[in-house]
């Protein structure tokens, strides 16, 4: 009996040592095994702020879940823990009734995350946003809005937009969720060695966590800040708003089915167009899917493009 105390005793101040020793950080951002009832909101459609330097990794904004429900984390650029490693982004999945979270990991691929399309190379399968090469990241402006008088490591690949799948869903399984499965080869990089999320993108999620404004509660949906250039800056220029909130600098398409504006009193109800040269050509407006394609900031600032996924 006394040798067996001593046995049990042992075990449990190993367990307690193993307590201590994990990581800090680990939150909802990391941890898998958060259960919701309820399905996260779709993702919001927003443009990718600009890339603000050399070996930047975009991580795409996700739904979180806390004591005040769903909130959104606005996706933002980071710098990997070290060069090589790629952002596996997190995803929710149905499983026995409830939604579950699979938080997000770095690794020498990116592996599976629900197929869920994100957005900007992040279409549901790997990433194709930009690659390592030498130590150093290279961009896709395909896809990724990357000013190119600053970061000069790009080249340009279309073939990935071909064919990608426009979904606002933010979740794998159940009803009306992503229908998408592992394949043999993201099971093999799923034993790879992983790297939990960087303190930056920690402060970032508590920062987000503790903005009211992020909860869904609050914005239905509709975040005011979608994306930042850098974590944790959810105000001033380069914080990407929704789309269909009134952007900074027009960064974002309107919606489609956006009511006009009042007409101010002394604006007549039918103005009469005015004479324009026979030799200039209408402005017609064109219209956009949901989600952006190509490069709609291509020949203003930096060359750089939205991805196919346009959140």
């Amino acid at each position: 009996m006394m040798r067996k105390a001593h046995v049990v005793g042992a075990l449990a101040l190993a367990l307690a040592l193993s307590c201590l020793a994990l990581p800090r950080s680990t939150s909802a951002q990391i941890a898998v095994g958060i259960s919701v009832r309820v399905g996260p909101p779709a993702l919001p459609v927003y443009a990718q702020p600009i890339c603000p330097g050399p070996d930047y990794i975009w991580t795409p904004g996700y739904w979180a879940y806390g004591p005040d429900g769903y909130y959104w984390v606005p996706g933002t650029w980071v710098l990997a823990p070290e060069p090589g490693l790629l952002w596996t982004p997190g995803w929710w999945g149905f499983a026995d009734g409830a939604y579950v979270w699979h938080g997000g990991y770095w690794g020498p691929h990116v592996g599976f995350y629900g197929g869920i399309n994100y957005g900007f190379g992040y279409f549901g399968t790997g990433f194709v946003g930009g690659e390592w090469r030498g130590g150093h990241f290279f961009y896709n402006t395909a896809v990724s809005h990357v000013n190119v008088r600053v970061v000069h490591n790009v080249y340009v690949n279309r073939t990935v937009v071909r064919n990608v799948h426009v979904t606002r869903v933010s979740y794998n399984g159940g009803p009306h969720g992503i229908n998408a499965r592992p394949t043999a080869q993201e099971q093999r990089w799923n034993s790879e060695r992983h790297v939990q999320a960087t303190s930056a993108q920690q402060q970032h999620f508590n920062a987000a966590r503790n903005n009211p404004s992020f909860r869904y509660s609050a914005n239905h949906g509709r975040p005011n800040v979608a994306a930042t250039q850098r974590p944790g800056q959810f105000t001033g220029r380069n914080a990407t708003r929704t789309n269909g909130n009134r952007p900074p600098n027009n960064q974002n398409r309107p919606r489609q089915n956006a009511r006009p504006q009042a007409r101010p009193n002394n604006q007549r109800a039918n103005p009469r167009p005015q004479a324009r040269p026979n030799n200039q050509r209408e402005n017609r407006p064109q219209a956009h899917p949901q989600q952006q394609r190509g490069n709609e900031n291509k020949g203003r600032d930096n060359g750089g493009r939205d991805d196919g996924g346009g959140r």
